[in-house]
Order: C-alpha cells, then structure tokens, then sequence
C-alpha cells in the first residue's frame, strides 16, 4: 500500500497546467453507451476512478482504447452485457451513471448499488424515481437495482426533491432516448453537468437550459459519435491554490478559464490572495503573508462546493483568526479534522460545523486518508507543518488527482511517495 512522505515548510512557487475534470469525464465515458458510433475524448484524467470505468465499459463488451496524452476512444457498438457488477461499481459511486444509458437504449439495466468514498449517505432513490417517472420499473434484486423498460422510456415532466448531481446526469442521458418531451426542473447547474449536455448535444441530443434548474429535451431517435474534449478539473485548481495560499507561495494555473472557480476564487480573495488571471489561466500570490481565516458554508452550485471544503479546512487551520466551517451537503465529511488535530490543529467539531483557530504552526505527525478530498487536506496540511508527515491510505487520493506528488515537486514541495 503506498503512502505520501512530505516534509512541510517550503513555499509552492511555480506553473501548473490543469488537468481534465474527473466530474466531467466520467458521466462522459457513460453516455458513450447511449451510442453505437465511435466517441473520441480528449483530455480524459489518468485516474483510478476513470480507470474503473473504463474497466466496467470493457465488462459491458464496449470496445476501449486508450491512447496517449489523454486520448480515449469508445464504441459502443454492441454491448454484450447490461449488467454493472458489484466488484467494479463498489469501488465508485459514478458507475450508477451506466444506469440511464443502458436503461435507454436497451430496456434493461443491472447496476449494483455504488460504493466510493466513505462521506455519509448519498441515496440512489432520486436517480430510481427519475427513470420510474419516464415508464421504467425498477426493483432491488440481491443487492442490485434491476431496471427495466421494454417498451423504451416515454418523456415526463419531473422535478427533483433535491439537487443531485448523479441523479441529474442519469436523468438527462435517459431522456435524450426517451420518447417524446422529458422536462426536467431542479436539477443541478454545475459546470460539470453543463459538459455533459454539451456532449450530448454534439451527439445530437436535442436539449436546452444547461446550466438552469430547468433541463427541456426532446427525445430522438438515436445519437452519433463525436469528438470532444473534457473540460479542466476545477476542483483540482481550486486545491492546487488553496495549496499555494497556505504556504504563503505563488502559483499560476494554466488551461482554465477563471470564472469555473466561482465563489472558490471569490474566497481566496477573501482570504488576502491576489488573483490575476487570463482567459485560459488564473495565479495566486499571496506575497508571503499568512492567509486570513474564512467562514465556508458548502452549497450546491452556484454555492461553495462540497469538493472544497476539506482543503478549505486546512488553509483555515494555519490562517490568522477564527472561523467556520459548515458542511450542509454529506453528513461525515469533517472527517479530516480529527487527523489535523494530531497535527496540532485547533479544530472544534459541533455537528456539521467545524470551529477553527488558525496556528502559526503545524507539526508533523502519521495521519490517514478516509476520502477523496481528505487526502488532499492532509496533504496541504502536510506541506504547512513543520518535519515530516506521513498519509496512509492514499489510494483514495489517486481516484481524483493525477499524479499529485509530481506536481507538487514542480513547484518546489519536499513529497515522495513510498510503498510498503
């Protein structure tokens, strides 16, 4: 099992490129089954949660070809099985995103519940009702959601109790095959999701409102391949500057258009970091001071996301002042303080808030890993403490960022990874 050694103290100073978006790319990869025609993507992340789709596209009888600097080909043309088995989709919760695809363009679909990262409950029932609404009968079968509709899905007119990103996703790539018009109302707007509709689109997809609450399609007949190329992961920027603002350095992002950071970039600013940025490229300089503690309240989108909290959490840990930190969105995921805490953090956790002293200090300390952007935390806390840090367990890390610790050198970090 590998794990992260850094030696905290250094300064991040230096130049980035932004990777493709993980969110993007996988309910991408999905929708390809909406297809028998060839898909070429551009930018696909090389990342264990893309890996395991890939993998699970492969079991379904799809053919996939990876190739170099990104590049990934799909064809779909004859799916062989309509089964997501359990082995593959307990690692990761994005391989429900088979369900709408698979449902739609063949009446049936098998889907073990998902796994993933161990941040609370994230129920399924929005994706189910949402099918359900469009003619599927969908039961729970020896752990698996069987689906079926073998007369095709009709169009409906559904609205989401709540917004759910997974649950939008499934819906729209089930619609675009259904008969008819499906009008979909309070749906997530995430920029991730308005990727997705723009694949669709150039597939064929007749859809209108992406990044609305309002999702209006039209059902065709069928879709075709195209090209296209994944949009850049904003959580990862957003991590790599919250990263550069704790340690007082200065970093540049390349390959991103600033305004995907939204209301991240708005509390960088908050926290004393001069923001400069292009059109395709954003930097941060915090001029060697200390950031400012700031309060985060995570929401859906247009709000702060989920994805960021935890690095958030960090700056705030070795920021002046106090603050607040509340997480609205999964129940378990303040689960990162309590190793900062070993690293000599002043965290008090009250429910779903997390009250904040920032120290001038860290210190060094063994920690691991529970989640994705957990790992990610420890590590920004990692790189602020003074001695040597050690995070177990980082094979979650490596679900969401492509090589991490490499990047990291470039820009100065003392982080090597190490199998035991």
């Amino acid at each position: 099992m590998d794990s992260l050694i850094i030696s905290g103290g250094r300064r991040l100073e230096g130049v980035l490129a932004a990777a493709g978006s993980k969110n993007a790319a996988l309910p991408i990869l999905a929708a390809t089954l909406l297809t028998h025609e060839t898909c070429a993507l551009n930018r696909v992340p090389v990342l264990r949660d893309v890996s395991t789709m890939l993998t699970l596209l492969s079991s379904l009888g799809v053919n996939v070809r990876r190739g170099e600097g990104g590049v990934v080909e799909v064809q779909a043309e004859s799916v062989e099985h309509l089964t997501a088995p359990y082995d593959l989709v307990k690692t990761m919760r994005a391989s429900i995103l088979v369900l709408g695809p698979l449902l739609a363009r063949y009446g049936k679909a098998e889907v073990s519940f998902p796994g993933g990262c161990s941040i609370g409950s994230r129920p399924v029932d929005l994706h189910i009702r949402s099918l359900e609404a469009m003619g599927a009968t969908i039961t729970v079968q020896g752990g698996y959601i069987v689906a079926v509709a073998p007369s095709g899905l009709s169009g409906t007119d559904f609205t989401f109790d709540t917004v759910t990103v997974g649950g939008t996703e499934n819906a729209v790539m089930a619609a675009a095959l259904a008969r008819g018009r499906t009008t979909l109302r309070n749906v997530a707007r995430e920029p991730e999701i308005v990727d997705l509709v723009r694949f669709l689109k150039a597939m064929g997809a007749e859809i209108e409102g992406e990044g609305t609450d309002t999702l209006e399609v039209m059902g065709v007949d069928s879709l075709q391949g195209t090209t296209w190329q994944v949009m850049p992961d904003r959580i990862e920027v957003g991590t790599y500057l919250v990263a550069a603002a704790a340690t007082r350095g200065k970093v540049r992002i390349e390959g991103i258009a600033p305004q995907l950071l939204g209301v991240v970039r708005d509390k960088l600013i908050e926290a004393g970091a001069d923001i400069t940025e292009g059109d395709d490229w954003v930097a941060l300089d915090m001029q060697g001071r200390r950031p400012r503690a700031v309060d985060v309240v995570t929401e859906p989108y247009p709000g702060f996301p989920t994805d960021m909290q935890a690095q958030f959490t960090a700056m705030n840990a070795v920021a002046e002042g106090t603050c607040c930190v509340t997480e609205t969105i999964f129940e378990n995921r303040l689960m990162q303080a309590h190793e900062m805490k070993r690293m000599g953090a002043e965290i008090l956790i009250d429910g779903d808030s997390a009250h904040i002293t920032g120290q001038a200090n860290l210190q060094g300390a063994p920690v691991m890993a529970s989640d994705l952007r957990a790992s990610a935390s420890l590590v920004i806390a990692a790189l602020v403490a003074s001695g040597e840090t050690r995070i177990d367990r980082i094979y979650h890390i490596d679900r969401g960022y492509e090589n991490i610790e490499g990047n990291l050198q470039c820009l100065g970090a003392d982080i090597r990874r190490i199998s035991t």
